[in-house]
């Protein structure tokens, strides 16, 4: 009796699974969580992990804010400018702690002198582009200047105004005694472009170096009224009344600033100059009589 060998069934290959990605590998995971009633808040936690991951891991870092200033920034500023920059240097102290601002008022002709020869300083702010200008001409700014403030002249009286002075006609009446800045300084210049516009002319007693100067000689009795910035009678109140005129408005100074190429900080110089075209530095300005620029 023969035996019967069983006829060999060809053997099944099993079907291919398709690779999983990470994502569809995540996608089974998320679909277990959720079958065994965990939620889906592990799923996203998830998702969202690996996404900050993967971005963190392919983006270059984000770019930090300024430097803080630190160290001594040393300001030229025309006089005008020494009550508001006395106030401002010290709250930009405080808000960029280990600074010291050491400030130079003058003149801004004289200052720009100065800085032309070779005087150590950070930042400079005159009274007048046309001052600047002397600066920028000879590479002595490191950027471009900006203006950030403008500023009017008005007449500077004596309180009571005992010369009962109404406007720049007065000035030429015999007997009042007159004090000038220099015609180099720009309070001088505007003053010039005021009486041209006016069509006066007028012999002062005295020419001052800087508008404090000019201000000053009305303060001591020296002199019965001078061309000053409404700024100036502003911080001197107590002692000086101002009076309007209106060829004031052809005679507007824009104060430029700007830090200079030379600069020993120059990082402090450019934290100073951001600072003082800052709102918070340009509502101290007007609220003491600048004009926004």
């Amino acid at each position: 009796m023969s035996t019967r060998t069983p006829a060999r069934t060809p053997a099944r290959t099993p079907a291919r699974t398709p690779a999983r990605t990470p994502a569809r590998r995540l996608v089974v995971a998320c679909s277990a969580v959720l079958a065994l009633g965990l939620g889906a808040a592990a799923c996203g936690s998830s998702s969202s992990s690996s996404s900050s991951s993967s971005a963190s891991s392919s983006s270059t870092p984000a770019a930090s804010g300024p430097a803080k200033a630190s160290g001594t920034v040393t300001v030229f500023a025309a006089a005008s400018l020494k009550e508001t920059f006395t106030d401002l240097g010290k709250k930009f102290e405080a808000a960029n702690p280990g600074s010291k601002v050491t400030f130079n008022f003058g003149g801004s002709s004289s200052l720009a002198t100065s800085i032309n020869s070779g005087a150590p300083a950070d930042v400079f702010a005159a009274a007048s582009p046309a001052t600047m200008k002397t600066v920028t001409d000879a590479g002595g700014a490191g950027g471009q200047a900006t203006t950030f403030v403008k500023n009017t002249l008005t007449i500077a009286v004596p309180k009571g105004n005992p010369k009962h002075v109404a406007g720049l006609k007065d000035l030429t009446a015999p007997g009042v005694k007159v004090a000038l800045c220099a015609k180099e300084v720009p309070c001088g210049a505007a003053a010039l472009t005021a009486l041209k516009a006016a069509d006066l002319q007028l012999t002062p007693v005295t020419l001052e170096q800087d508008v404090k100067g000019a201000l000053t000689k009305v303060e001591l009795g020296e002199v019965d009224a001078s061309l000053v910035y409404k700024t100036d009678v502003k911080a001197d109140a107590a002692k000086i009344d101002g009076v309007d005129f209106p060829e004031a408005a052809k005679a507007v100074n824009d104060y430029p600033i700007a830090a200079l190429a030379k600069a020993p900080n120059k990082n402090g110089a450019a934290a100073f100059v951001a600072y003082i075209t800052s709102p918070e530095a340009q509502q101290v300005l007007t609220a003491a009589g600048f004009q926004a620029p």
